[in-house]
């Protein structure tokens, strides 16, 4: 199992809050790209795509409202693992 695998199964498993790391591993592998930070907030790009922007909590952390809005933008589901 990749470190990817490993991220993804993290992020479908919807934990109250995930790793920043696994989010942007998968973000990234996925074509998705780290386009900028303002304060808290990090804005991901894709051509022909909206951007995801979420807010990180205490610096490195996720919360599950946008590992919902991930899976579901992503096509990640907890049954295709």
């Amino acid at each position: 199992m990749t470190k990817l695998d490993k991220s993804i199964a993290r992020i479908v498993a919807r934990p109250s809050e995930a790793d920043f790391g696994d989010v942007r591993r998968v973000l990234e592998a996925f074509g998705w790209a780290q386009a900028r930070q303002v304060g808290s907030h990090i804005s991901f790009t894709k051509a022909g795509e909206r951007s995801i922007v979420m807010p990180l909590k205490d610096g490195s952390k996720v919360k599950r409202v946008y590992l919902d809005e991930l899976c579901e933008r992503l096509g990640l589901d907890p049954e295709d693992e």
